[in-house]
């Protein structure tokens, strides 16, 4: 049984290492989102700064271990077999539930993940031991209170973050404006000083203050004397920040990497729990029943252990620091979370990676309609005032790639890691991803980067994340609760097919992921050079060939389905017809996105090249549509016919329509040749044979209407009107594929 519970404690280790890699992935965002989007360094600079503040941080974060230890669980009341099937049944749950999170490129929070499996493991393990002994209350078995000011202070923390980053961004652009270089010197002077000191108060003072690791004398001194070390700090700090002006220093930039390293060194005091506390709560649980059990069984050993402070060891703490530093740099999952949150505040339009919905509609139009009476009742002087301290036409960008600019990013981080060291200090595990990123979008909308022509999806994407974190709450407390069940009943047996699925889970999500990210990188770099580029000339040539690349895909996709249909149908393969649904819906998202990337593009053409070219963008972009819209309309009688189990096609109606399906794919062929090529030499004649198709189609479909009324085999009737359809719609995809064409021609020659 010992050697059992120790390959237990070991895959528990282990899983704890890929959490770390998994958990950092999705919590990278918090730290480097700032620094990133504003682009002060360079991105190595960056990760540097950032591992410092890890190191530091992991070190000192022992005493949030007590939250996956007693935080939650009443340890003494279960016995050593209940608190590791808790434990396993928590990183099983918590390993895959932020692997899909991180893999759609969704933040989420790893403390409610935590908590909440947490919280519905023992849950169920509670409910259990309530009924097999009726004197047990979930009061004896759950530290109710503990759990409940955990919930609180974490989804407190998201109205918080959000309301103090709009009002500090507000207040902050109003003093500098978006041209801070030519702003009062004081002024500048004075924020450094006072955001350094903020900094190094939760840093020095709150943080190593109150290290283990400090003699007590030490640490006294620094608690009785805090207001004067403040007060000498900032006095200091802001003569330090005067010299470093003089010497051409840029003061907002320091002000971000020193903010780069506190919020890291937050992060890890506070998450590291997230990670490795559940598998080293369970080591010790290990090595306390080897130690003390004297015979006891596993189902009758208490953990009354568990109810002391841990005693991490130094080194188990800096060997995690190492590997967050390792995913930090390596995990390509990373850099997609980081590109959500950096894309929804950045200040001006771009690719947006989410659509829009009836919630942001109603909100944005909500907002813009309390907006404008707010303004009705203030003076217009007042307001003149404020538009010209928000003229973002003066912003200075540190890199011309940046989302946003330094000022933004200082406010962002001074102010996420003041809130979060906070919660750290009270021993309260805030979520550092929900304050950072409702820091941003506070800011964000503080700093009028939401336009009325991106506030749209801009709220859109807040309401999925926010509903995301909700989800992962709810489905952490579901899921761990099943699998703990599971595993109660199961035994060992269930424990063992949880590890081996949870393996192979995640090797399947990272090879999909991988393959995932190959092909929609040549896309996005596309896109990210069109929008870099100051260039008119170079943005329409990247144009013209980002435009051909969309319709020839277009049109092998379209041709793709079609193909597919048509089988179904002569078939009777209700898998394949379901396939082209989901295909279908998808790639109509996917032609939107791909419209308003080339829309944004058009924009920065040659005023005169943007007019002249419209006409042809638009219709060539509708006339992809009408492939997906003819396809779909297509398909949804056909395939509701063969999942029916309706009579099949007649062999006669199959040989009829297979010389019009070769001409369909060879015109289809031809059309795409051209298209990406760029050689229209014959389109013409493509133009006429596709015109003569349909008119070869008119004349069936109306030899099929006389066959219809002159038939008198009524069984026949629904498979009929099935094949009118389809030379119907085939028709229509026709004409999309003219219209394609020729659209794709004046485009590029006009």
């Amino acid at each position: 049984m010992v050697t059992i519970y120790f390959c237990i404690v070991v895959f528990l280790l282990s899983l704890a290492v890929f959490d770390l890699f998994v958990g950092v992935s999705n919590d990278a965002v918090n730290f480097l989102q700032s620094a990133i989007g504003a682009k002060v360094a360079k991105f190595r600079t960056v990760l540097i700064i950032a591992s410092f503040g890890v190191v530091v941080g992991a070190i000192m974060s022992s005493g949030m271990m007590d939250v996956a230890r007693h935080g939650i669980i009443m340890p003494s009341q279960y016995s050593f077999e209940e608190v590791m099937t808790i434990f396993l049944a928590v990183m099983v749950t918590d390993v895959i539930i932020l692997d899909v999170f991180n893999t759609l490129g969704m933040p989420t929070s790893t403390t409610v993940s935590l908590v909440f499996e947490l919280l519905g493991g023992a849950f169920v393990i509670a409910t259990i031991k309530m009924i097999s002994d009726g004197n047990l209350g979930y009061g004896m078995l759950l530290n109710s209170d503990k759990a409940l000011s955990v919930i609180i202070a974490i989804f407190v923390s998201v109205v918080i973050a959000f309301i103090f980053g709009v009002i500090v961004m507000w207040l902050s652009r109003l003093m500098f404006t978006f041209n801070y270089k030519h702003q009062s010197q004081i002024l500048t002077v004075v924020f450094g000083g006072i955001a350094f000191t903020a900094l190094s108060y939760f840093i020095f003072l709150k943080g190593v203050g109150k290290s283990p690791y400090l003699s007590a004398s030490v640490s006294n001194y620094i608690s009785a004397n805090t207001g004067m070390l403040i007060v000498y700090t900032f006095v200091v700090s802001t003569i330090i920040m005067q010299i470093m002006h003089w010497l051409g220093c840029n003061i907002f930039k320091f002000v971000v990497l020193m903010g780069t390293f506190a919020l890291a060194m937050a992060f890890a005091g506070n998450d590291l729990v997230n990670f490795i506390g559940v598998p080293l709560a369970g080591l010790d649980s290990f090595n306390d029943f080897v130690a003390n059990a004297n015979g006891a069984s596993a189902s009758s050993f208490h953990m009354g252990s568990l109810m002391a402070s841990a005693k991490t060891p130094p080194l188990y703490l800096l060997a995690a620091g190492v590997i967050m530093i390792i995913a930090m740099a390596k995990s390509k999952k990373a850099h997609n979370v980081i590109k959500t949150s950096v894309d929804l505040s950045r200040q001006d339009e771009g690719d947006e990676m989410f659509g829009s919905s009836k919630a942001a509609r109603s909100i944005v139009r909500f907002t813009q309609n309390s907006n404008n009476f707010i303004l009705k009742a203030l003076p217009v002087c007042v307001t003149k005032w404020v538009d010209s301290r928000f003229n973002k036409r003066d912003v200075i960008l540190e890199n011309e790639n940046a989302a946003f600019d330094i000022v933004r990013a200082a406010v962002n981080l001074v102010l996420a890691s003041m809130l979060i060291t906070i919660g750290t200090n009270y021993k309260l595990p805030l979520s550092t991803t929900y304050v950072t990123f409702m820091v941003a979008m506070g800011s964000s909308l503080a700093d009028r980067a939401w336009s009325r022509e991106s506030a749209v999806f801009r709220v859109t994407g807040v309401i999925s994340v926010i509903g995301g974190w909700f989800i992962t709450a709810g489905l952490a407390f579901i899921a761990c609760a099943f699998v703990c069940v599971a595993m109660y009943y199961g035994g060992i047996i269930a424990k063992v097919v949880f590890m081996v699925a949870v393996i192979i889970t995640l090797i399947r999500s990272n090879r999909n992921f991988s393959r995932k990210s190959k092909e929609t990188e040549d896309e996005d770099n596309a896109f990210r050079l069109m929008m870099r580029s100051n260039d008119p000339e170079i943005v329409w040539d990247l144009l013209r060939n980002h435009v051909s690349r969309t319709q020839s895909y277009v049109n092998r996709f379209a041709l793709s389905q079609y193909n597919k249909i048509v089988e179904g149908l002569a078939e009777e393969n209700v898998r394949e017809l379901g396939k082209c649904t989901k295909q279908l819906k998808t790639e109509q998202q996917t032609l939107k996105k791909y419209r308003r990337q080339e829309m944004l593009a058009l924009k920065k053409l040659p005023f005169d090249i943007a007019i002249e070219r419209n006409t042809w963008f638009h219709l060539g972009a509708n006339s992809d549509q009408q492939f997906i819209y003819s396809l779909r309309r297509m398909l949804e009688p056909i395939k509701e016919h063969v999942d029916n189990n309706f009579n099949p096609l007649p062999a006669g109606y199959i040989t009829e329509y297979i010389n019009i399906s070769h001409k369909v794919n060879d015109l289809m062929k031809q059309s795409e040749a051209q298209i990406s090529t760029g050689r229209y030499d014959n389109y013409r004649v493509i133009l006429s044979e596709a015109d003569t198709l349909k008119n070869q189609l008119s004349a069936l479909r109306k030899i099929h209407i006389d066959r219809i009324q002159c038939s008198d085999d009524d069984s026949e009737m629904q498979i009929n009107m099935v094949y009118l359809n389809l030379l119907q719609e085939t028709q229509e995809f026709m004409s999309a594929m003219r219209h394609q064409l020729r659209a794709a021609k004046k485009f590029i020659d006009n």
